[in-house]
């Protein structure tokens, strides 16, 4: 767990940078320097592209991982890079052409509901493409076990251009239809860093000639960009959905509190950037010791991380809110709910590498459009009842299902399961804690108080999964961190 922990602990310091960036835009100045029409519009355009991703990769930055360290010469390695490279283009190419001649009808399906959706359909296709691209090459760095970069590329780059871009909005430097356009810049500028990068760890020589296992790269890339799709579905299908049932200003009430919540997913993002590729190595290697030690290792460290995270979410949430706008205070179950979720999400340790790295992959696919048509019913069935509660409760139930059937696939196919006696210790602890403070305010400025009690809830469950010694790995950073 050594490069793991390492590079672990520094993508998790970079993501929590990005994710603090990313607070200040979402909860201050996306709230207070647009319109609710036009944050509604960003976070729609980045959910359509998000959902479009897949497809314009083609499922190569997935065949990157699993593939890459079967092949051992430098020319099989080369003609395999040079594959990953054009393959896109394959979905890419036809699509644009399409998309020019189809314009109007595509541009007049996506704006039924709210017609400024109209003028940004090129907006969300060039997103698509930059997003595809940027994951290519991060792959192609992950494999060279280089991980950090791209990291603080993902989480932090485009945050802060972000927010340069909405002091350009309020300084009126810019107008809010330049914004726009600035924003898919930042995406296409983030694409060609991340490009420079991979090419100065393996520059690309390009070799055109037959490549071994080229139809079961093919196979796997196909069923990856349907089981990818679906993923990013279920990511952002709510946004897209309240969008297109609701009037848009609810998605921007709703992307804020599925942002505080998601915060908790940090920790595991971090993690996912060396898990998968060290997953497929160890499933190219049939070397499955490491591969249970790495699937209850990884569980059991995100829980305890990801555990700390949803505490300092749930138990400052009120305060939270009286310094956001009024309006956008709406959100208090659906913070809880996908919390919940998330940290779910987190106890699953590399499942998703597992599956995804294995000759079981097939079966994220199956799984995918289970939890997709599940996703999609329940939020028809909720959304016109309940509004962004009603989607969040239909992405809760969706996901608590999808996330369980993963679990007893991979024990009853690999004979491992991620859960341990520390984990039900773990849960103890975030139980109780949660019953604690949940109730105990300080009768000062929201902020002093979050700060105060983010402090104490700290100090309290951290002493405690150390002095429990609840895992080797968390008690080893206490110990080299604070020195003890």
């Amino acid at each position: 767990m050594g490069i793991i922990l390492n590079q672990s602990f520094k993508n998790t310091i970079s993501t929590y940078a990005g994710f603090g960036i990313g607070a200040i835009n979402a909860l201050f100045l996306y709230t207070n320097f647009l319109t609710d029409e036009y944050y509604g519009l960003v976070a729609f355009m980045l959910s359509a592209a998000n959902i479009m991703m897949p497809f314009t990769a083609f499922g190569v930055h997935n065949a990157i991982i699993k593939f890459y360290s079967t092949y051992k010469t430098k020319n099989s390695i080369n003609s395999f890079l040079t594959l990953m490279l054009f393959l896109p283009l394959v979905f890419i190419l036809p699509v644009s052409l399409i998309g020019y001649f189809a314009y109007d009808a595509i541009g007049g399906l996506l704006s039924q509901e709210n017609p400024i959706v109209n003028d940004y359909v090129w907006h969300i296709f060039i997103l698509a493409i930059s997003m595809s691209y940027f994951e290519i090459f991060f792959a192609w760095s992950k494999v060279q076990m280089q991980t950090v970069f791209g990291n603080v590329m993902k989480e932090i780059f485009h945050r802060f251009c972000v927010m340069f871009l909405l002091f350009a909005v309020y300084l009126k430097w810019l107008s809010v239809e330049a914004f726009m356009f600035g924003l898919v810049g930042v995406y296409v500028l983030r694409m060609l860093l991340m490009q420079f990068y991979a090419y100065s760890i393996r520059l690309p020589k390009l070799k055109f000639q037959k490549i071994e296992k080229l139809s079961s790269i093919l196979k796997y890339a196909g069923l990856i960009i349907i089981a990818g799709s679906v993923a990013m579905l279920i990511l952002d299908i709510d946004k897209f959905m309240i969008g297109r049932m609701l009037q848009i200003e609810q998605v921007a009430y709703y992307s804020v509190a599925i942002f505080i919540a998601t915060v908790i997913a940090v920790p595991q993002r971090a993690m996912h950037q060396i898990m998968m590729p060290l997953t497929a190595q160890y499933l190219n290697e049939n070397d499955n010791t490491a591969l249970e030690n790495l699937y209850k290792r990884s569980s059991l460290s995100l829980l305890i991380i990801s555990g700390f995270i949803f505490l300092l979410i749930i138990l400052n949430i009120h305060q939270l809110y009286e310094i956001l706008p009024k309006e956008f205070t709406g959100g208090l179950f659906v913070v809880l709910l996908v919390s919940l979720v998330k940290l779910y999400d987190n106890c699953l340790g590399n499942n998703n590498a597992i599956l995804f790295n294995s000759n079981y992959y097939r079966m994220v696919l199956f799984f995918g459009v289970l939890l997709a048509i599940m996703a999609i019913v329940l939020n028809v069935i909720f959304i016109p009842i309940y509004g962004i509660e009603g989607s969040a409760f239909a992405t809760f139930l969706a996901i608590v299902i999808y996330n369980t059937i993963k679990i007893i696939f991979v024990k009853k196919k690999f004979s491992m399961q991620p859960f341990s006696g520390s984990s039900l210790k773990v849960v103890i602890l975030l139980t109780v804690i949660s019953l604690v403070f949940y109730f105990w305010e300080f009768p000062f400025h929201p902020i002093a108080n979050i700060i105060l009690k983010s402090v104490l809830i700290g100090l309290f469950y951290f002493g405690m999964v150390y002095k429990m010694n609840l895992s080797e790995d968390i008690s080893g950073q206490i110990k080299k961190y604070l020195k003890l």
